[in-house]
This record gives structure tokens, C-alpha cells and sequence, in this order.
């Protein structure tokens, strides 16, 4: 299981202090709201803060463009030090497209689905993407209620998955907690996104760890 930190729970007065923490605990890689108030109704933060994290990390930096018009801003992300780009099925008309061109660019390329977005939207493509993110939260804000019957959405992509002869890894993120994680790893998650359940927590970096042993 690979653990992923989101880091739109953290300290933003002290994102230097946070990122090394993060940095030197147990998480695979550090995963990047990046909202426009546009496709989601809240914004985060753009290219400086991606890059000034990158500055203080070599851990992969796992993007999650929640965004409308990303094919805008793929080589920006890719210069900022974005290694995994992901970007929703809602907001891409070209898919297919924005998929090849984050490829291109170096990048691993993942589509994000929405809690109310069937997996079947991926029957033509799932075979070339590197990961698919499944919100268990309606995207815009972190600390929101895990939405039930996400696991099951995770099993039947899993499924589908194996019968394209896929190789895409399975991301799960919101309201992600130590009661889940072992029913998402059951199921068939590959990558857990955690924010405020590590960043809220006594010790984030032993949370991580806990989250890590699942």
C-alpha cells in the first residue's frame, strides 16, 4: 500500500516545516490539491507553492489537478516538478488527448472520477493511463465524510482492470481513515490519499506509519 499525504490539510504558515516532515516519515509520495474555484468550489494554490515543495522533497509529487481547462498547464505543472498528473474525467473533453500529452511530458498520467462517475467511462481508455483516483468525497474541500460504497466502486474497478489487462494503480481519496484502509486495501486500493486525518492527528508522522502498515 502506498500512503499519500495531502497536503491541503497542512500548516500552510508552515508548509517548509510540514513538507520535510513528510519528507522524512514513511510517505510514498505527497499528493497536490491544485483547485481553481472553477470546477470545484474552493482554491488552493498554483505553481509557486508546487514548486517550493518540490524544493524540499525528492518523494514523488502526485498532483490532482481539480481544474477546468488543464491542457493549458500540463508543461507548467511538469516544470513545477508534478511526477504523477491526474486530472478528472468531468473536466477533460479530450481525454485521450490530455492523457498522451501528460505522458509526453515525462509525466505519469491518472484520471480522477467523481463518487457520482461510473468506472465504464474508462472502457476505452483505462488501458493507457497509469492511475485512476476514485473521489470518496465530492472534490472541493478536505476533511468531508468518506462516502459509503466507495469500496465496492474500488472492487468493481479492480475487476474491470484485470479483464483490459490493465496496469493503472487504484487511488482512493477523502475521509480516508484507519477503520477504511483496510476495507479500500481489501478491495483493491493500490494508493491512499489521507489530509486531515494526518495532519489533525497527535503524531502525523505515526499516523502515517499506522496508515502504512495497513
Amino acid at each position: 500500500m502506498l500512503i499519500s499525504p495531502s497536503v491541503l490539510s497542512c500548516d500552510f504558515s508552515n508548509i517548509e516545516r510540514d513538507t520535510l516532515m513528510l519528507h522524512n516519515s514513511k510517505a510514498d509520495w505527497l499528493h497536490i490539491d491544485i483547485m481553481d474555484g472553477v470546477f470545484v468550489p474552493n482554491i488552493s494554490f498554483g505553481f509557486p507553492v508546487l514548486e517550493a515543495i518540490h524544493r524540499h522533497t525528492d518523494k514523488t509529487l502526485d498532483v490532482h489537478l481539480m481544474i477546468a481547462n488543464a491542457d493549458l498547464y500540463l508543461d507548467a505543472f511538469q516544470k513545477a516538478g508534478a511526477n504523477i498528473l491526474t486530472v478528472h474525467y468531468e473536466a477533460c473533453t479530450h481525454l485521450h488527448r490530455t492523457v498522451r500529452r501528460i505522458q509526453e511530458l515525462g509525466m505519469k498520467a491518472g484520471v480522477a472520477l467523481n463518487p457520482h462517475t461510473p468506472i465504464e467511462v474508462l472502457s476505452e481508455i483505462g488501458h493507457l493511463l497509469d492511475l485512476v483516483l476514485v473521489m470518496s468525497v465530492n472534490p472541493g474541500f478536505g476533511g468531508q465524510r468518506f462516502i459509503s460504497n466507495t469500496d465496492n466502486k474500488v472492487s468493481r474497478l479492480r475487476e474491470m482492470r484485470e479483464k483490459m489487462g490493465a496496469n493503472f494503480l487504484i487511488e482512493v481519496d477523502g475521509g480516508v481513515n484507519l477503520e477504511n484502509a483496510k476495507m479500500l486495501s481489501t478491495a483493491g486500493a493500490d494508493v491512499l490519499v489521507a489530509g486531515s486525518f494526518v495532519f489533525n492527528s497527535a503524531n502525523p508522522t505515526d499516523t502515517i506509519a499506522a496508515l502504512k502498515a495497513i
